[in-house]
C-alpha cells in the first residue's frame, strides 16, 4: 500500500489518487498502510483511524487491501489462518456500512514465491465470496498481475513482495476503471448544510 520500492513513494494507491485527481474527480487522499500488519491489526485499528479523517456529512469511501501478510508462515503456519482472514474482512465491511462509508476490496497481489502464491490466491478466494455476500466491489488483481511480465521481474528482482514503479502502475492499471466507476457513483445521502 505504502509503495516500498517505488522512488516517485506512489505505488499503487498514490496512483489511484493521481488518476482521480485528473478525471476531475474530488479527492482527499489518506493512505494508511503499515508494513507487515496481518488483517488482525487492521480490523484492530483501522475504524478509529479513518474517524479521524472522515468527519461527518462528507463523501467519505474506504479502499482496503491486506492478505499477503496473513498468508506468510511463521513457525510453519500462516501469520492469521484464512477463515480468520475471511471474518475479519466480513467485520471490517460491516462496520464500514454502518458507518454510512462505502467500501472497496482490492484482492491480494502475487509475490515472488509460488508456495506463498498459493496461500494468497486461495485468500482472494475466499474475499471474493466475502465481497459478494456483504455487496462490496471486489477487484481481483492476482491472475493478471501473475501473468504480467512486468509484475513478476519487478517483485522478483525486489524484496521478493514489492516492485518499482513500473510494477506499481501495472497494479494500478488493474484498478483504475473500477475505481474511476466506483468514485462516479453516488455516496450516501449527505445532510443539507445552511
Amino acid at each position: 500500500m505504502a509503495g516500498l520500492g517505488d522512488r516517485q513513494c506512489l505505488g499503487w494507491a498514490g496512483r489511484l489518487a493521481v488518476r482521480a485527481i485528473g478525471a476531475g474527480q474530488p479527492l482527499s487522499y489518506y493512505n494508511l498502510g503499515v508494513r507487515r500488519q496481518t488483517s488482525a491489526e487492521i480490523a484492530a485499528r483501522w475504524e478509529p483511524e479513518c474517524a479521524q479523517r472522515l468527519p461527518e456529512g462528507t463523501d467519505a469511501r474506504v479502499v482496503f487491501c491486506f492478505g499477503v501478510n496473513d498468508a506468510v508462515l511463521e513457525d510453519g503456519r500462516p501469520r492469521v489462518d484464512p477463515e480468520q482472514s475471511a471474518d475479519h474482512l466480513g467485520d471490517i465491511l460491516r462496520s464500514a456500512r454502518a458507518r454510512g462509508w462505502p467500501a472497496l476490496v482490492v484482492a491480494p497481489p502475487p509475490s515472488a514465491d509460488e508456495e506463498h502464491n498459493g496461500r494468497v490466491a486461495k485468500l482472494g478466494e475466499l474475499f471474493a465470496t466475502v465481497c459478494e455476500r456483504e455487496s462490496t466491489p471486489c477487484i481481483r488483481v492476482f491472475d493478471p498481475l501473475r501473468h504480467s511480465a512486468t509484475w513478476m521481474r519487478e517483485v522478483t528482482a525486489g524484496d521478493g513482495f514489492h516492485p518499482s514503479a513500473a510494477g506499481y502502475e501495472e497494479f494500478a492499471a488493474l484498478i483504475v476503471p473500477h475505481w474511476l466507476l466506483w468514485l462516479a457513483e453516488p455516496g450516501p445521502e449527505l445532510p443539507i448544510v445552511r
